[in-house]
């Protein structure tokens, strides 16, 4: 793994390592100390499990692989106790020492939906590192009152530039590149630097015929207020906190597929307080935590586990399209999962893009 690139990608700021060494302070038996994305901050999905267990849960959010092994690299041993991760990037995480072993009788897989149990990523010569809590598909997001769903059909025709629709696009190079490979006709597990060129066209076109890329916050709020029409990458996380104030906000998967985006959730090797991270990844897979973490105030998206359904009303169910999971799970394809060397050209060839 090349750590000094994703240092250097994740463009860490200054007051954010400085709150690193207050954080440290603050890791005692009655705390816990999490790297999360945005989904976890939500108080009704936090609140209880620290009324449970008598505890504070300590909540640093970021986005992306990089930024999070930054973080890692550059705070004191036992800082973190759990980290919330694309599950593609588990390997990783574990090859850089950074997992601890979980144990797998704890774990109730055997309720998930079994497309997203994903042992191959989530487990290492047979150790189990880290558990699915969330899925979704990263596709198109886009305003049915001013686009036809039909013109999104064709993946590659939307930024073709025959379209006078507004484009803006999410801000997340592993989903968007997936995205294009997936239009190109591509396998998203088999892409090599030989298929950078094809995709490296396809997304200049897509920065050509688009107002914007943003992150999670960004692309929901351009959506939301009309600033784009379509975002490329988008989904049921983007669309679903929307959705009742603003029907006409949606999603669909092309004729071409989509990319399935998937979280897991582990314990930290370096952790001081195992047990007590351990309890709170059982919590969050739990049907109670799947059900809070799958309508999060930030992002909605698939629970793993399907118990969670038993919680969440028919109108929610509805908004995550819980019944039509059978046809999109089968027509999707994971995030792609490149090796250092191919990760660092897909960085390079993204920041290109956004430069250009």
């Amino acid at each position: 793994m090349n750590k000094t690139r994703l240092t250097q990608a994740a463009g860490l700021p200054a007051c954010a390592l400085l709150g690193l060494a207050a954080l440290s302070a603050q890791a005692q038996a009655d705390s816990l100390n999490a790297l999360v994305w945005c989904d976890h901050t939500d108080a009704s999905l936090i609140e209880p499990f620290e009324e449970a267990h008598g505890v504070t849960v300590n909540l640093r959010e970021y986005e992306g692989t990089g930024a999070a092994f930054a973080m890692l690299e550059q705070s004191r041993p036992g800082d973190w106790d759990v980290l919330v991760i694309d599950t593609v990037d588990v390997p990783r995480a574990v090859e850089a020492g950074l997992l601890a072993a979980l144990p797998d009788d704890e774990l109730p897989t055997d309720d998930f939906f079994p497309e997203v149990v994903m042992a191959s990523s989530n487990s290492v010569d047979g150790t189990t590192y880290a558990v699915t809590e969330k899925f979704g598909y990263n596709t198109l997001s886009y305003n049915a009152d001013r686009v036809d769903p039909a013109d999104l059909d064709d993946l590659l025709a939307i930024w073709s530039g025959e379209s006078d629709a507004r484009i803006a696009i999410y801000d997340y190079y592993l989903p968007v590149i997936g995205l294009v490979a997936v239009g190109l006709g591509l396998e998203t597990s088999d892409l090599t630097a030989d298929d950078l060129p094809a995709i490296r066209e396809e997304l200049f076109k897509m920065k050509a015929a688009s107002r914007s890329v943003g992150e999670v916050v960004a692309s929901q709020t351009a959506l939301a207020t009309g600033e784009a029409d379509i975002i490329v990458g988008g989904g049921e996380w983007l669309t679903a906190v929307l959705a009742e104030e603003q029907p006409e906000l949606t999603w669909t998967i092309p004729e071409q597929g989509a990319v399935r985006w998937s979280q897991s959730i582990a314990v930290l090797e370096e952790s001081q307080n195992r047990d007590l991270a351990l309890e709170f990844v059982k919590y969050i897979v739990s049907a109670e935590g799947q059900a809070a973490l799958a309508t999060s105030s930030c992002f909605w998206g698939m629970p793993a586990n399907q118990r969670a359904g038993e919680l969440l009303s028919d109108e929610q169910k509805a908004v995550l399209r819980w019944d039509e999971q059978d046809d999109y799970l089968s027509r999707t394809q994971l995030y792609p999962a490149p090796d250092a060397q191919l990760d660092g050209q897909m960085q390079d060839l993204w920041l290109e893009m956004l430069q250009h």
